[in-house]
């Protein structure tokens, strides 16, 4: 018996105003994991009051307290670490390393989360009139709304959640359609921690009929999305109409730029996870290879045979080093840029093709794949988000970031170097949110601020500190106790000698 979900609120489940299903599948072998409900506005106006109702009891616990439920999340995701990431590999398609690795990110960043509790900072400055104290104090903007990929089902709903909970928000998620599973059995778990009802809410179901209507609902106060740049620009547009915040994680072409001295078994290794890790289908993945060309030859023969050494198949699997892409529309987008690559003059280097019949004729498979191609070509600057590393030959360090940086994303970024100099020449030059030295473009630490430029995203950044600023409003507080009305910005002068005879007196 496939098991059938409706809408996580009030703390549990209960049915959908509809009763209508779509079904989620493995992208390996095609099998149906679990049926949803398709939501609708009514189920989202549902969970949105049932937000409202939970916001009034979290936003009154001390972040401290909060902090204490979060931490028990954290050890709740620690116990169901194997099931969960198991969870991931059959949803999503990536291998079971990775699946369990983004259920500690999960872990983690709720554990630091739990830690920002008691670290809700905020400033105190000197006032510019005697006897009066200024602070600023920060308080959660109210129930938000999320919307999150299928391509990390666990860690972004996680980085997204923690920072809004810790602040004294409520949520309500709408996971992507192809991995709402992960989401529910995520949500299941944390809540079990204790929240009030309430708190944690999530309906499943399209863009246009929950996603739009998350947006517009008038007791909504943030959304925070992450996804590609077209829906991004329609999420950003539908909240402007409100005047609410819009955080978007959008999309990535990341480069990683190798020079001539560059360590090559390093690099290989580095593009290997970057490249071809997750299938590619990271908004961190390494999609351009920057290579000088005083190494470009000794680097592809390294790269290429390892490349093809690659064992794609079902990543529960034991030595698999590759899994499917998500779905039979992502394997069709992703083949017709190589054949838009093979068209625009690029060469092919290794890879290039489906992968069909036996064992994977019921999955979404493709070789890992690198063409050879020039800065401009359409698979050098759009985002393919599959196994295809576009390759791109440069003379020297200055011409390596002007290509770097001649895209419309600004995610991530990396360099290959034994240069220091050279290196924080490139920290300063490349145009987004992460440079890595002598590691590939994705690898990001949760104590750190994630995000990036251009039209990668806007809104300001997730995880570290900083994550909480998304969540939160800065109030500004004057306390006078001078016991009488002083006014600022006024007779400057006036109040300067006033002030000094007070003081002469004192003495």
């Amino acid at each position: 018996m496939v098991k059938e979900y409706g809408i996580f609120v009030d703390g549990e489940w209960t049915e959908s105003s509809r009763n209508e299903f779509f079904d989620t599948l493995n992208p390996a072998t095609g099998e149906v994991l679990a049926r949803f409900a398709k939501g609708t506005g009514r189920d989202v106006d549902i969970a949105v009051k049932s937000a409202a109702s939970g916001y009034r009891i979290w936003k009154e616990i001390p972040a401290p307290m909060r902090g204490e439920v979060l931490l028990r999340a954290a050890l709740n995701l620690e116990k169901h670490k194997n099931e969960l990431g198991e969870l991931v590999t059959k949803e999503m398609g990536k291998v079971l390393s990775e699946g369990k690795g983004e259920v500690q990110e999960a872990i983690d960043f709720f554990k630091y989360m739990a830690g920002e509790g008691r670290r809700m900072f905020g400033e105190t400055t000197p006032s510019e009139l005697p006897d009066k104290f200024n602070m600023t104090v920060r308080l959660p903007k109210g129930p938000v709304g999320m919307i999150t990929p299928w391509n990390f089902p666990v860690s972004i709903p996680s980085w997204k959640m923690g920072a809004a909970l810790i602040a004294g928000c409520s949520v309500v998620l709408k996971p992507a359609t192809d991995t709402p599973l992960c989401a529910a059995r995520f949500i299941e778990i944390v809540n079990e921690a204790g929240f009030p009802p309430g708190v944690i809410n999530m309906v499943a179901g399209s863009g246009t009929e929950v996603g739009t209507p998350l947006i517009n609902h008038p007791l909504i106060r943030a959304i925070s999305f992450t996804g590609g740049v077209a829906t991004g620009r329609e999420v950003y547009t539908e909240g402007a109409k409100r005047l609410i915040q819009v955080h978007l994680e959008l999309g990535g072409k990341n480069p990683v730029i190798v020079m001539d001295d560059a360590n090559l078994d390093l690099v290989t290794e580095g593009v290997l996870f970057g490249a071809f890790g997750t299938s590619g289908q990271r908004c961190t993945a390494t999609s351009r290879l920057i290579v000088q060309e005083g190494v470009f030859g000794r680097l592809m023969e390294k790269l290429t045979g390892r490349v093809e050494k690659l064992k794609v198949g079902n990543p529960i699997n034991d030595g698999v080093d590759m899994g499917p892409v998500i779905n039979r529309k992502a394997k069709d987008s992703i083949m017709g840029y190589v054949e838009i690559g093979k068209k625009e003059g690029g060469r092919v280097l290794t890879g290039g093709n489906s992968i069909e019949g036996g064992k994977y004729s019921k999955g979404n498979f493709i070789q890992p794949t690198m063409i050879e191609t020039k800065h401009g070509s359409r698979i050098s600057t759009e985002e393919i988000f599959g196994p295809v590393l576009s390759v791109i030959r440069v003379r020297n360090f200055e011409e390596a970031v002007e290509v770097a940086n001649g895209v419309q994303y600004g995610l991530s970024s990396a360099i290959y170097t034994r240069d220091i100099n050279r290196a924080f020449r490139a920290i300063g030059l490349l145009e987004s949110g992460i440079t890595y030295v002598n590691a590939p473009t994705i690898g990001a630490e949760i104590h750190l601020p994630f995000g990036g430029v251009k039209n990668t995203g806007t809104g300001g950044r997730e995880a570290g500190s900083a994550a909480i600023e998304e969540f939160t409003e800065l109030k500004s507080v004057f306390v006078d106790y001078s016991d009488r009305l002083q006014k600022a910005q006024i007779d400057t002068e006036s109040r300067l000698k006033e002030r000094t005879l007070e003081a002469e007196k004192l003495r």
